[in-house]
């Protein structure tokens, strides 16, 4: 899984088809890592944050389970960020980056798969919880998720695994990226592996679809089902606080929504022609590389939000989350309800 390219500056000797075609501009050596760095900074403090809070709540829910996970992918994800900031801003030897091709881009997806794939498990549990709200839990179904959450990290880890293995090719000069460094196998395998996180991706994209549309719809007919069997004048006195949670319900699955079509639909429509122009680079010409190369950098970018904007999600989704939260920082538990609703939105059970 390719995720970054590098080279060294070029010197005035070289070519001037190679030098048009550097992928070294200020886009990619000063703004994308004056971003990523900033990026770091805030979710290693968010997600520090989201691993004290979790690491005190109880696995007691399938909910629970799934978001200590996507913690965990989070803070993996964060700590690949400066191995990038270095080596696009070619302040990096080339044993760097070429650790930065074998390893740390792939930790980057990885992590990056493993959190869309437990969205779609949490927006299937929120659907199952939403229409069967009197189902409970017991030990035997939350083992079945912790199993299920070992296989999912288990089998990604496995289909990973061979970019790493076959990127095992020595750079033969300074300017290199990593497809160079990948043998014929590995270049292979990872035009395959892209089309498997596609399928990954648009896969839990439509599970999240269906699910909180169902959510939505059964939140709605609820609401009127309740108002229906209240008088004129109860139901006067409960519009607003009906409307203001009907509101907050509707702004809280369109976070949901906003972080995969924000994050990670515009990168899964430029990384497949991204592969290819790095596959069968005989079909592409020099300029045509160069402006996918930035698209997919640029949606990549997009892609590393995720990492800051789940810990948003942790505190309007999980009620547990918020309490805890408060206690650690001291707070009244009633904070921050002009955000969240009156306990309107979904619990960890």
């Amino acid at each position: 899984m390719e995720r970054n390219s590098s080279f060294p500056p070029i010197p005035a000797n070289h070519s001037q088809t190679n030098t048009s075609c550097s992928r070294d501009n200020v886009l990619k050596t000063i703004v994308f890592p004056v971003l990523y760095s900033c990026v770091f900074l805030l979710g290693l403090t968010l997600n520090g944050v989201a691993v004290l809070v979790f690491f005190r709540i109880p696995s007691r829910s399938h909910f629970i389970i799934y978001l200590k996970n996507i913690v965990v992918a989070d803070v993996i994800m964060t700590f690949t960020f400066p191995f990038k900031v270095l080596s696009d801003s070619n302040m990096a030897s080339s044993g760097h980056r070429v650790f930065v091709c074998r390893v740390s881009s792939v930790l980057f997806y990885l992590t990056m798969y493993i959190s869309i794939l437990f969205f779609g498990l949490i927006s299937i549990d929120r659907c199952r919880k939403t229409l069967q709200p009197f189902r409970g839990t017991n030990s035997a179904r939350l083992i079945r998720r912790k199993l299920l959450s070992g296989a999912i990290w288990t089998l990604l880890f496995i289909i990973c695994l061979p970019n790493m293995i076959l990127t095992s090719k020595s750079p033969k000069s300074l300017y290199f990226k990593c497809s160079d460094l990948k043998t014929q196998a590995g270049l292979n395998w990872h035009e395959v592996v892209n089309y498997i996180c596609q399928v990954i991706f648009w896969g839990n994209l439509v599970t999240v679809i269906i699910c909180y549309t169902l959510i939505t719809k059964e939140l709605y007919k609820s609401y009127s089902r309740t108002k229906s069997h209240n008088n004129r004048e109860t139901l006067s006195q409960r519009r607003g606080v009906g409307t203001t949670d009907k509101r907050k319900m509707n702004a809280n699955v369109f976070l949901v929504l906003a972080v995969f079509f924000v994050c990670f639909v515009p990168f899964h429509f430029a990384r497949v022609p991204y592969t290819m122009s790095q596959t069968r680079g005989v079909l592409f010409d020099c300029k045509l590389k160069l402006f996918l190369f930035q698209l997919k950098e640029s949606t990549l970018f997009l892609s590393s939000l995720n990492s800051v904007l789940d810990p948003l999600i942790y505190f309007f989704l999980c009620k547990s989350f918020r309490t805890t939260l408060f206690k650690t920082l001291k707070l009244p538990s009633g904070s921050c309800v002009w955000l969240t609703g009156r306990d309107s939105e979904t619990d960890t059970g």
